[in-house]
């Protein structure tokens, strides 16, 4: 197989790292299911539910069944799947043929799960996902009061793995009445259920954010994306971790799972005067030696980047100039000594104490580490690494 002119690297140290910091906040008891949709936040479903596995990771989440499909070929078996989002009609035989779990938050879809279980002779296993707030997917309570029955008449088929919620922005302190809100109609929820004979084998309702922030919320599993990756869900999470710490040790405790590197292309002189890549955008003020790296907006490197992003070659940090195109980019090396075609360009990543951080590419191109990280395309090659 020919590899493209980029490779995205996974570090095992990083993850094992980040998970372990993760047990020490929520306690041993709690199930840390860890969030795998957009393909691994960019990192990979295949490779990194590979690692996540020897990290001792045993549940993933992820948002549709075509993601769910990749995890379950990725474990073999080894691990519990669960849905959080879409699952066409025609997905369920699978899911329920092959113990995947999923999100219900509409009697239809509980209903139609239940026939093709039925079907099947077999259980489907359910997560009722309850409206506290969001306003996006989720049981009222008057369309609780109609599930109700239907779960009780078909017991022998449907099993309720647990009962769950979403919380809307549990990364920033505006947010705080809100998510103590939906806190108190979520228990609400759980009462109602048991008061009606339905116990919900689990109860989760804490992402990232909300396992840091709201220690509460972390019940009997969390649904960890960001945080295992090596990023915080936002600056406040970050300062309220900083602020509760009672160790001198105040730094972040979190290291990045992905690094991104690709090699110098070409490298040539420009003389004062001349103009640099397409259009008018960057004007050489002195002479200048240049270096073409094959990486461009097709590859994931926003085109928002012109002229603003940051690489490091061979150990010093230098500038991208000109316009970003489809497949190339140009960087800035006059003050970097000795540089050849081959030479490594660390695009995300760190070097001697230098780094590319993926929060400084947020910075500069108004994008959130969720974006960046999932639009880099599938197609770039990731490897492990220790």
């Amino acid at each position: 197989m020919i590899e493209g002119p980029s490779s995205l690297f996974l570090s095992f140290s990083a993850l094992q790292n980040n998970i372990n910091f993760v047990r020490s906040r929520v306690g041993k008891k709690v199930i840390i299911s860890s969030v795998v949709k957009g393909n691994a936040y960019g990192h990979g479903i295949k490779e990194f539910v590979q690692l996540a596995l020897k990290c001792g990771i045993k549940h993933f989440s992820v948002f549709s069944s075509d993601e769910a499909y990749e995890v379950v070929d990725a474990t073999n078996g080894e691990a519990q799947i669960m849905i959080m989002g879409e699952i066409p009609h025609e997905h369920l035989e699978w899911a329920i043929s092959n113990n995947v779990e999923f999100f219900v938050f509409e009697c239809t879809r509980v209903t139609e799960a239940i026939n093709e279980a039925k079907r099947l002779k077999s259980v489907a296993k359910i997560h009722i996902e309850v409206e506290t707030g969001l306003n996006r997917t989720g049981f009222n309570e008057s369309e609780i009061a109609k599930l109700i029955p239907i779960l009780h008449d078909n017991q022998e088929h449907i099993h309720v793995k647990g009962i769950c919620t979403h919380f809307a922005g549990a990364e920033s302190v505006a947010n705080h009445v809100r998510i103590q809100k939906q806190i108190k109609r979520f228990n609400k929820h759980y009462k109602y259920l048991l008061s009606k004979g339905i116990e919900p084998e689990l109860k989760h309702t804490a992402c990232s954010a909300a396992a840091m922030v709201y220690p509460k919320t972390c019940m009997d599993m969390v649904r960890i994306g960001i945080l295992q990756y090596g990023f915080w869900p936002s600056k406040e999470t970050f300062i309220d971790y900083v602020s509760k710490v009672k160790t001198p040790d105040r730094n972040d405790p979190l290291k990045r799972v992905i690094s991104w590197k690709s090699s110098v292309m070409s490298v040539k002189y420009v003389t004062t005067g001349e103009f640099i890549g397409y259009g008018t955008s960057f004007l050489a003020q002195q002479d200048m030696k240049i270096a073409a790296v094959p990486v461009g907006y097709s590859h994931g490197y926003s085109r928002v980047l012109s002229n603003l992003g940051r690489a490091l070659v061979n150990g010093i940090r230098v500038g991208v100039i000109g316009l970003v195109n489809m497949n190339m980019m140009m960087l800035d090396i006059t003050e970097v000594e000795e540089v050849e075609v081959g030479d490594e360009v660390i695009l995300i990543g760190g070097y001697n104490g230098l780094e590319i951080s993926v929060a400084s590419f947020g910075e500069l191109s108004n994008q959130l580490n969720y974006e960046l990280l999932t639009r880099l395309p599938q197609r770039i090659p990731r490897k492990i690494i220790e």
